[in-house]
């Protein structure tokens, strides 16, 4: 199992983002990609989820093209945005609905990855009340509602306590024990340290950087 990435271009109005983003992830490991802010991460994410398009480029999971097949692609892949698209007027439990069938959702609760992520706490709570981890952590929860082997997390620990991360944390730990796959954009060490691989974005292409938890080098080549 493997998903690949190729040729991936895009520019908004006449500025290049993207210039032939070429990359492949095995099963069973988490890549990071790296970079200055707005240097082209989260265009990147998003084109994969299907938030936006790509000029041109290839994505696709063990043959399946997921940009020809959006059903698929849906299925497969598992997005968390920076942002928290959430219903805040409803409560924890109501927009995991959205996404869960009632079966399914009292299974993960009780003992499946909601659990892990302890979102099994704040159930009855309006999104509008919730701390942003809290509600970081709930996003995660909806997007593994189909229990993706494909995660696109756009800095899922940015401006979280050390609790939340710790979740999180254990959560891709967990994924990839199964095989799953996952792409962090990360800022974040504890991010940095659940990667397998790490890619520098400049330029709108990626670059395999060796990271060995030293920050200034790291910060030299960004």
């Amino acid at each position: 199992m493997k998903i690949q990435i190729k040729d991936i271009y895009k520019k908004y109005g006449s500025k290049p983002v993207l210039q032939g983003i070429d990359l492949e992830v095995e099963a069973g490991n988490c890549v990071g990609i790296l970079g200055s802010n707005g240097c082209g991460k989260s265009t990147l994410l998003s084109i994969l989820a299907g938030i936006q398009p790509a000029d041109k480029g290839e994505f696709s999971f063990d043959g399946t093209d997921l940009f020809r097949y959006p059903r698929e692609r849906s299925r497969l892949v598992g997005y968390v945005p920076q942002g928290t698209p959430l219903i805040e007027e409803l409560t924890a439990y109501d927009n995991l609905r959205l996404w869960y069938s009632k079966a399914d959702l009292k299974t993960a609760l009780n003992s499946g990855v909601l659990q892990m992520l302890g979102v099994d706490k704040f159930l009855k709570v309006p999104v509008s009340k919730l701390s942003g981890g809290m509600k970081k952590r709930l996003s995660i929860g909806c997007a593994i509602s189909e229990r993706p082997p494909i995660l696109l997390l756009d800095e899922p620990m940015a401006a979280l306590d050390l609790s939340c991360k710790q979740n999180i944390s254990q959560y891709i730990k967990a994924h990839k024990a199964q095989g799953g796959i996952a792409l962090i954009s990360s800022h974040d060490i504890l991010e940095l340290e659940l990667c397998d691989s790490w890619y520098i974005m400049k330029g709108g292409r990626l670059t395999p950087f060796a990271y060995t938890g030293n920050l200034d080098e790291l910060i030299k080549n960004l």
